[in-house]
């Protein structure tokens, strides 16, 4: 029988894969952390060893008060230094005070500790650089992101986070950024543990504006249980991840397809939605995120582990292992969801049918 249903399935895939790739954009029109279009001539000149760019863009957010921006684009400016670097030597040799510049180069100092063995001994020598930052940050929540993301790899206690959110929170409420650093203090593999993440992060999307980022971090949460075995941690059900899938549905519906400011969110919510076999409703997200995929999750893949506990290991196990190519599996991602769906829609569906909450993922 199980050569016969594999036969099947194939004759399935054949049949229906090609409708149901409809919506997907085609594989070479893709990008991976696509700039958008403020943040793309600045990496442009980068690239030319110009700063100037860079230095206005950031300039522009702080005396705007984008703070959404302003740390996307701050994370975005220290990745590319980390591998080009002159722009930014040039930009401090020319105003060594200049906070943008510091603030870029705080963020690539932390992030090249973190990757460091000696991690908690290099994030807490340069615990005064990141400190003296957020304190002359009178209204910026982005040094005490960077801050609460150094205090955690530093192993600071919850006393010390807990004064270091206090003050990112009364420069922004409902700074995703800061958000997201939060609950992964909270989060199991930290401090926390996955019931006090889920916790937060529902209270601050229950606080959080209808169309703020903030309103998805019940899924971020859901995730991070997703990548451990169900029996290690039964304290979160598998209805609570759904519901924060839900969640996330309904903001991501807010957004125009193809929006690259949630792009983070819904490549987030795909995998979360294929982890939870909600096939036809990760099908419609594929098709949301249109040609904005993003390394987040797609660059640190790895399988709830289900395959140890289950005879049926969902499809989305074979995205498995921590490195490699986030743009292959984006794609891998996607024409997976399409051959699920084909391979549960009966023979002669002409699409009518559904086949989306089928499996024991379901719901």
């Amino acid at each position: 029988m199980s050569l016969l249903r594999a036969l099947i399935g194939a004759v399935r895939s054949a049949r229906h894969a090609p409708r149901l790739a409809a919506g997907f954009v085609p594989d070479d029109d893709v990008l991976l952390d696509a700039p958008d279009e403020r943040l793309a001539p600045a990496l442009v000149a980068a690239a030319l060893a110009d700063p100037e760019p860079a230095a206005k863009l950031l300039a522009t957010t702080r005396d705007a008060g984008e703070w959404e921006d302003r740390d996307r684009y701050v994370t975005r400016l220290a990745t590319f230094a980390y591998s080009r670097g002159d722009w930014l030597t040039h930009w401090l040799s020319a105003a060594p005070r200049d906070p943008d510049a510091l603030l870029v180069t705080a963020q690539l100092a932390v992030r090249r500790a973190w990757e460091s063995p000696a991690r908690a001994e290099r994030l807490r020598e340069l615990g005064p650089l990141v400190q003296a930052l957020a304190e002359e940050a009178p209204h910026d929540p982005v040094p005490w992101r960077l801050a609460l993301d150094h205090a955690r790899g530093a192993h600071a206690g919850p006393a010390v986070f807990e004064s270091l959110w206090e003050q990112a929170v009364r420069r922004s409420p409902h700074h995703y950024g800061c958000h997201v650093a939060a609950l992964k203090y909270l989060s199991a593999q930290w401090y926390g543990s996955h019931r006090a993440a889920f916790d937060f992060a529902e209270q601050a999307a229950d606080d959080a504006a209808p169309d703020s980022l903030v309103r998805a971090l019940p899924v971020r949460a859901a995730y991070d249980r997703l990548r451990v075995p169900p029996d290690l941690d039964p304290t979160v059900p598998e209805a609570r991840i759904d519901r924060a899938a839900d969640r996330a549905l309904a903001l991501s519906a807010v957004f125009p397809t193809g929006d690259p400011w949630p792009a983070e969110v819904r490549n987030l919510l795909a995998y979360v939605l294929m982890e939870r076999e909600r096939w036809e409703e990760a099908r419609a997200e594929f098709g949301r995120i249109g040609v904005h995929a993003t390394s987040f999750p797609w660059g640190a893949v790895r399988s709830a582990g289900r395959e140890a506990v289950r005879e049926d290991p969902p499809p989305s196990s074979r995205l498995r292992s921590g490195r490699g190519d986030p743009l292959r599996r984006f794609l891998a991602a996607r024409d997976m969801v399409r051959a699920e769906l084909a391979r549960r829609t009966p023979l002669w569906d002409t699409g009518g049918g559904r086949a989306g909450r089928g499996g024991p993922g379901g719901h």
